[in-house]
């Protein structure tokens, strides 16, 4: 392919990656978990992170969340909305020169993550207008998409922006979503992150956000 026409979409990871929800999210599994009677641990974290929401569902069941599945959930996610309300999270610094570079190259983005669609959409909502035009998350997994490390979710990303997984860079910071990347066909840049991703075939990491530019990503382009 012609390096000036790839890549022909780009679909970035979330937290991590666009923004640092992080603190959010735990902000939000502490508030849960201490209005049932629990605590949520530094354990409970390590143990779900780069996990689908599920783990981390199952997780505020057993320690004290009361309710199915689908009830913890819909509290969790009222409480996510509130921590979202007292606090909005910003892009983390070096990332937003790409989008304004994509929203100008016409090339258009999506959102994969294995955590809330709501919490991604409102992100994707404060990018250049009309530039992540998917995002792939819980709600989608709950319609039958497979979340990370399996390829699904990226897959499912580029079929609905239209793109070959061949044509798509991925960027991402876990472990689970470098795998999906890769096993999706796609290029995957790999920015730093709370766990350290081993090098390997199609995967690219770059010291810092800022070193992402369109050129970079085009410097990907598959060789003929």
């Amino acid at each position: 392919m012609c390096t000036s026409q790839f890549p022909r979409a780009v679909l970035f990871d979330h937290d991590g990656t666009l923004v640092d929800t992080e603190p959010l999210w735990e902000r939000g599994k502490q508030r849960i978990t201490a209005a049932h009677g629990g605590k949520w641990s530094e354990k409970d974290t390590r143990d779900t992170l780069g996990m689908p929401l599920s783990h981390t569902i199952r997780r505020l069941g057993e320690l004290g969340v009361p309710g199915s599945q689908e009830e913890i959930q819909r509290e969790f996610h009222g409480i996510l909305r509130e921590v979202l309300a007292e606090d909005t999270p910003t892009f983390i610094p070096g990332i937003e020169p790409l989008l304004h570079e994509l929203d100008r190259a016409g090339i258009p983005a999506a959102i994969v993550t294995n955590a809330t669609s709501e919490v991604a959409r409102h992100t994707a909502g404060r990018a250049p207008d009309n530039l992540f035009r998917v995002v792939i998350g819980d709600e989608e997994v709950a319609q039958g998409v497979t979340p990370k490390p399996d390829p699904d979710a990226y897959l499912e990303a580029a079929r609905r922006l239209g793109v070959a997984p061949e044509d798509c860079v991925v960027v991402e910071d876990s472990p689970s979503g470098a795998a999906a990347g890769v096993a999706a066909g796609m290029a995957t840049v790999v920015v730093p992150g709370e766990q350290a991703v081993e090098p390997g075939p199609r995967i690219v990491h770059v010291p810092e956000h800022a070193s992402l530019t369109l050129d970079f990503l085009r410097s990907l382009a598959p060789r003929d």
